[in-house]
């Protein structure tokens, strides 16, 4: 990833990830890995998701089968990961991040299938900036992994943005994406009940 990903992504969020998030995280070490496989497992289906349902846009096609491809290679060596790490892989309950931002999703065609690929933008910037922050925290085989997710997860920001701009009817996606950003700053700024990969400040 370069200087320009990091800092494009930095400007394109609100806000950044809590310190305290980043604090939280070595003492959590096997929710974040459960919770960040899950995750991957949940992107690559999302992926396939948008696939079954938009089979008229070739572009888009093109880019979930990648992005479905390598999401699903991402939880692949998470997995392993946590066999390395003694991580015991059980079920959690989800961080609401996700399913609060879909939540917000438009019902209507055409906005539905720009608010999914805006979503699905925000997410990936938003994992992006998670990973790079917990290199600096975590230890070396975890960051080892994260370092090394951090450019296809700029990539999958950057394929998502593009094909919403490119599809929203009016040419402009920029009131919208505000709304959904304002949405992921006040997620993942605020309380939460547990600790998770997404989640806000547990407290």
């Amino acid at each position: 990833m370069t200087k320009h990903d990091v800092g494009e992504i930095a400007g394109f969020l609100r806000v950044p990830t809590p310190p305290e998030w980043f604090a939280m995280a070595p003492g959590n070490l096997d929710l974040l890995l459960i919770d960040h496989a899950n995750c991957e497992k949940k992107a690559a289906a999302s992926a396939l998701n948008l696939m079954f349902k938009y089979v008229d846009r070739p572009e888009l096609l093109q880019k979930m089968s990648s992005l479905a491809r390598e999401e699903l290679r991402h939880f692949e060596q998470v997995h392993d990961l946590m066999s390395q790490q003694g991580v015991e892989y059980r079920h959690i309950s989800a961080a609401r991040y996700a399913s609060k931002l879909h939540g917000a999703v438009s019902s209507t065609e055409p906005n539905r299938l720009v608010d999914l690929l805006l979503v699905g933008a925000i997410v990936e910037a938003r994992s992006c900036e998670r990973f790079t922050g917990l290199v600096e925290v975590l230890p070396q085989p975890v960051a080892e992994l994260y370092a090394s997710l951090v450019r296809s997860e700029a990539r999958h920001f950057q394929d998502y943005l593009a094909l919403a701009r490119a599809y929203a009817e009016s040419g402009s996606v920029d009131t919208r994406l505000d709304e959904l950003l304002d949405l992921d700053a006040e997620l993942v700024t605020a309380s939460d009940p547990d600790f998770r990969f997404h989640s806000g400040v547990p407290g």
